[in-house]
C-alpha cells in the first residue's frame, strides 16, 4: 500500500504531499487536480514496468508480453507544472519528482521502503534516484539502498551514476545505469544487487505496478467478452463479463457478488448469469423473477455498479484500485451502497481511491473517514493544486458538526475555506 506520497512539478500539482489510508476519496471541481493526481498515479505505475520515461509519458504501443500503454493524458508536452504568472514553458533541467513511502510487507520482514524519482519529460530521462528501507520494522531510521544524490551527473551524459550501498565495510561502490528508463528495474537485474535489496527491488516494483484504473464504460460492459478466462477486467470494463463467469466459479465469491447487486435495484436481481455466443464469448446477464436480462439493455446504472462490484472479487485483485467519479450513472437513492462497498472493501486491505462530484457521497462517510477525504482547489493566482484532508481545513471539524458535510460542498464553502 502507498502510505504517502509527495508530487513536485506535474502539471497542476506544484507541490503536494498526502498521507494516504486505505479508503482514499478526491472531492473538488472541475480541473481542480483531481485527475491530475490520479495521473500522477499512472507515471508510478509505468516506472514499476520498468518503462523508458519517454514511454511512460508519451504512449507504448502494443507487444507481444504486454497491451498498449496509453500514455499520460496530455503527454511529456504537457507534463510539467507552468507557474501561471510566468507562463515559462518546461525545458531540459525541469524536474518532475515523485517521493512515497510503501507500507510493510511480509516479503521484507515488515519493513516500510521510501523511493524518490525525479525525471526530465522533455529529455526522456531519469534525473536523480533513490531507495531506502527501514531499518527495522520497530525503526524510524532508513538504510539507503541507492541513491544518485551524492553524484554529479552532467546533464547530456547517457547514464546516471549512483552510489549503491552494500552493507559492507568500504566506499560504497558507484555504479552506471541507461538513464532513458528507472534504475529501479535495472539494480534487481545488476549482479552486484544483493539478495536482499533485490527483494526491496522487486517488492517496491510490485506496489507500483500491480495498480488498476477502473473507468467502466457501459458500451464496453455491454460487449461480448472476447477472451476465455481472464482473472482481471480492463480499465474500461473490457473482458468484464469473463471476469463475472471466473467469479461465479467460486461460491463464495458467487454469493456475496448476487448479495451487492442484489441490493441495488428495487426488484432485486435474484442470480446473475453469463450468456454464451456462437464462438463461447461471454456476455453479462441478470435474473429477474425467472427472466433473464442480458447486458445491451441493462441500464448504465446498473452495469457501472456491477462491474466496479465485480472490480473487488476479481480472482486478479490489484494492490492499489483507482475509481474517477464513482457515482457517474448511479441514481442518488443507491450512493449509499456504492459507498457501503468501497468501505467494505477497503477494510479487506485492499487500498482504494476515488473521485467524486457527489454531496451525497459525503453525506455517506463516517467522522474517521475525513482524514483521508481530500478537497482540491486551483490557486487563481498560479494555477497550482492544493490537495488537503478534510481535517485540515480551517474550522471544518468545528463547522461540520453544526451543518451537513453534504451541504458545506454543495454551497462551495470547503472553496472559501481552504
Amino acid at each position: 500500500m502507498i502510505s504517502q506520497i509527495g508530487i513536485e512539478g506535474f502539471k497542476t500539482l506544484e507541490k503536494v504531499d498526502v498521507t494516504l489510508g486505505d479508503l482514499n476519496l478526491f472531492v473538488g471541481t472541475n480541473a481542480s487536480g483531481k485527475s491530475n493526481f490520479f495521473d500522477a498515479l499512472r507515471v508510478l505505475q509505468g516506472i514499476g514496468y520498468g518503462f523508458r520515461i519517454d514511454e511512460i509519458f508519451d504512449g507504448k504501443p502494443k507487444t507481444e508480453n504486454r497491451d498498449v500503454w496509453e500514455g499520460i493524458r496530455g503527454g511529456s508536452a504537457q507534463a510539467h507544472f507552468v507557474d501561471r504568472r510566468s507562463a515559462r514553458r518546461a525545458d531540459g533541467s525541469s524536474v518532475v519528482r515523485f517521493a512515497l513511502t510503501l507500507t510493510p510487507t511480509p516479503r521484507i520482514q515488515g519493513k516500510s521502503i521510501r523511493y524518490s524519482i525525479g525525471v526530465s519529460c522533455p529529455m526522456g530521462c531519469v534525473r536523480e534516484e533513490k531507495l531506502s528501507v527501514q531499518r527495522t520494522a520497530s525503526s524510524s531510521r532508513y538504510d539507503d539502498i541507492f541513491d544518485s544524490g551524492p553524484i554529479e551527473n552532467t546533464p547530456d551524459s547517457p547514464v546516471l551514476g549512483v552510489r549503491y550501498y552494500r552493507g559492507t565495510a568500504g566506499h560504497p561502490p558507484r555504479l552506471k545505469f541507461e538513464k532513458a528508463r528507472p534504475v529501479l528495474h535495472q539494480l534487481g537485474q545488476h549482479g552486484h544487487c544483493r539478495r536482499e535489496h533485490r527483494e526491496v527491488v522487486e517488492s517496491c516494483i510490485q506496489t507500483l505496478s500491480n495498480l488498476q484504473r477502473l473507468d467502466p464504460t457501459p458500451n464496453v460492459l455491454r460487449d461480448y467478452s472476447q477472451a476465455q478466462a481472464v482473472k482481471r477486467m480492463g480499465n474500461r470494463g473490457e473482458n468484464f463479463a469473463a471476469v463475472v463467469r471466473a467469479i461465479l466459479a467460486d461460491e463464495g465469491a458467487r454469493s456475496a457478488y448476487v448479495s451487492w447487486l442484489s441490493q441495488l435495484t428495487p426488484t432485486q436481481p435474484e442470480d446473475v448469469e453469463v450468456l454464451h455466443g456462437a464462438l463461447g464469448e461471454a456476455l453479462f446477464a441478470v435474473k429477474e423473477r425467472g427472466v433473464v436480462y442480458p447486458a445491451p439493455i441493462l441500464s448504465d446504472g446498473t452495469l457501472r455498479f456491477a462491474a466496479i462490484a465485480a472490480a473487488f472479487l476479481q480472482p486478479d485483485m490489484p494492490d492499489v484500485l483507482t475509481i474517477e467519479e464513482i457515482e457517474n450513472s448511479i441514481h442518488p437513492s443507491r450512493v449509499r451502497l456504492l459507498v457501503e462497498l468501497l468501505r467494505s472493501q477497503a477494510k479487506r486491505g485492499h487500498q482504494i481511491m476515488a473521485t467524486t462530484h457527489s454531496p451525497i457521497v459525503l453525506a455517506w462517510l463516517r467522522e474517521e473517514e475525513y482524514s483521508t477525504t481530500f478537497f482540491c482547489k486551483r490557486d487563481e493566482e498560479t494555477g497550482a493544486s492544493v490537495i488537503a484532508p478534510l481535517t485540515k481545513v480551517p474550522r471544518f471539524m468545528e463547522i461540520v458538526r453544526k451543518q451537513p458535510i453534504g451541504d458545506l460542498f454543495a454551497e462551495a464553502w470547503l472553496e472559501g475555506a481552504l
